[in-house]
């Protein structure tokens, strides 16, 4: 989907933060490893292209490419849900859903992990 949306791992990252569903980016910078003067190239390069709005919002553009990247991850990925069926996916949530609360309770996931700064 990113590359059919012609987005480099980076500005792929800066867009999902820009929806404030993403990483901030001091964690980006944290756990993979980009620079800021990276960061503020990938946000350069997007303001370009129409997607960036100066103050770092997504634009029209940008809100429209980020849907079609979410509806195509969706598509590319629902073949093994499909597989499960309906009642293992249930299963499958309920587990998921006891272990991500059981590591969000022990602190794996700090507070300013997610959100657009």
């Amino acid at each position: 989907a990113l590359m059919s949306a012609k987005l480099d791992g980076l500005e792929a990252l800066v867009t999902h933060t820009a929806t404030g569903r993403g990483m901030t980016p001091s964690w980006v910078f944290t756990t993979r490893g980009w620079t800021r003067q990276e960061w503020d190239a990938a946000v350069g390069r997007l303001r370009e292209r129409g997607l960036l709005e100066a103050d770092g919002e997504l634009t029209e553009r940008g809100v429209a490419l980020r849907e079609e990247i979410e509806a195509e991850t969706d598509r590319l990925d629902r073949a093994p849900y499909e597989h499960l069926g309906a009642e293992d996916v249930r299963r499958l949530t309920e587990l998921a859903t006891g272990f991500a609360r059981t590591a969000m309770a022990a602190g794996a996931y700090p507070a300013d992990l997610i959100g657009k700064r």
